[in-house]
């Protein structure tokens, strides 16, 4: 199957799989439509779909992998204790190279409000937020809520909210804050929304490409949602793939391909592949290494990287450095601007690796970003300089012999300047 977002992105499923959360209609998927495939069935016993979802493995999308059962069990016992809850769907999609949120809710809006339905049961939630940043997806949402009938949901009422997009704006921390009425910023933890969210209410913040897996599992089981993907991660998910100077695509994939084949199948040859920016910019980079990981995440853990969000941004003519710094300037400019830890390590690891690229650093600028890609993880009040640390510690470990050409004055320096690098834009 292919259909496309627009002309500017290709839109696939891997080779010889039934798709589960692509389609290849034209424009959003109608009610009727989504009827027609099965969607909206009774919810039945929430305890036993609850007990499917944990048999089936199902994992977050949103960058974390949390146990989606695990989630929802924490703020459903808080239901049973008589305290009401609420549910949000997450779909600020704030990591500029990845588009699979913003395609869900603009193409499949009655999935992504299905598995709304069936999670907010779940938790005892009479009421849902869908949190985005993504004009067109916002009203994609609100148009298919006004096809539903007042039954609809099962009694669960849905707000839309949306915020000016931002990186950290869709920490789920964010989310709570502004549609509290406040700023889309993190706050300190704790406590945790599962505690304290929305209203000071327990709240599951769950992101919708998650959210858009809970039908599948409702309706064909764990053993059946099991069979793609692998033991560990299981199902399908959606992959972000953009570099190489090729349009975006993004792909429905099992857990566990090769990664040199969902490179080959974008239409990147291996030979001019030098490495990745994985999980979007969260998880770091990869060297040639990517063309030999698998995309599940044992693997790239196991490789010192990740899959996060699943986005793969394909690194080939552009410098390993230069991409590094790109990014490291984009945290500074993007972090909250609440935490001075944030704000001065993610400034300094830009400007020490702006150094690197020009060719204008030295070993004691090297010696101070590799102590900071260490010291400088677990503070502030999200994962912003968590992810900063990535980027800074896989370039150092992954560019060793990049990085030591420019200290030696035999590299040249780089024009590469992007603000927002491989950044899919908003289609």
């Amino acid at each position: 199957m292919s259909t496309a977002m627009n002309t500017e992105l290709t839109v696939a499923t891997w080779p010889g799989l039934t798709p589960r959360l692509l389609w290849a209609g034209d424009g959003a998927e109608s009610r009727a439509q989504y009827l027609d495939s099965g969607g909206y069935q009774a919810c039945g016993d929430t305890a036993a779909l609850l007990a499917v979802i944990a048999d089936a493995g199902v994992l977050g999308r949103g960058g974390a992998a949390f146990p989606m059962a695990v989630k929802l069990t924490t703020v459903r016992n808080a239901a049973l204790r008589g305290v009401d809850t609420v549910l949000v769907a997450n779909g600020e999609e704030g990591e500029p190279a990845s588009v699979k949120d913003r395609w869900l809710l603009r193409n499949r809006p009655h999935l992504v409000l299905d598995g709304v339905r069936l999670a907010a049961q779940i938790i005892g939630a009479r009421h849902a937020h869908v949190y985005v940043s993504d004009g067109a997806a916002e009203h994609a949402v609100r148009a298919a809520l006004g096809e539903l009938p007042s039954d609809a949901l099962d009694g669960v009422t849905v707000s839309v909210r949306t915020v000016q997009p931002g990186y950290v704006a869709g920490e789920e921390s964010a989310a709570v804050r502004a549609i509290n009425g406040g700023p889309a910023k993190p706050t300190d933890k704790p406590p945790r929304v599962f505690q304290v969210g929305v209203g000071g209410l327990p709240t599951a913040v769950c992101n919708v490409e998650t959210l858009a897996n809970l039908p599948f599992v409702q309706r064909h089981g764990a053993t059946a949602y099991r069979a793609a993907g692998t033991d560990d991660s299981p199902g399908t998910f959606l992959a972000t793939l953009t570099g190489g100077g090729r349009a975006p695509g993004l792909y429905e994939v099992p857990f566990g391909v090769a990664a040199a084949d969902l490179i080959a199948l974008h239409g990147i040859p291996a030979e001019q592949v030098r490495g990745a920016l994985m999980g979007g910019y969260f998880a770091g980079m990869l060297d040639r290494r990517v063309l030999g990981a698998t995309l599940d995440h044992r693997s790239l853990q196991a490789l010192g990287s990740g899959l996060g969000c699943g986005a793969v941004s394909v690194i080939t003519e552009e410098d390993p450095i230069a991409v590094a710094a790109a990014v490291l300037a984009y945290y500074d400019r993007e972090n909250a601007d609440q935490c001075g830890s944030c704000f001065n390590g993610t400034a300094a690891m830009a400007a020490v690796a702006a150094a690197l690229r020009d060719g204008t650093a030295d070993a004691e600028d090297l010696a101070r970003l590799r102590r900071w890609s260490v010291v400088l993880r677990g503070r502030g009040a999200c994962a912003t300089l968590d992810a900063a640390c990535n980027i800074t510690a896989s370039l150092l470990a992954m560019f060793g012999d990049d990085i030591a050409r420019m200290l030696d004055g035999t590299g040249s320096p780089s024009t590469y300047r992007p603000l927002r690098p491989f950044e899919v834009e908003a289609l």
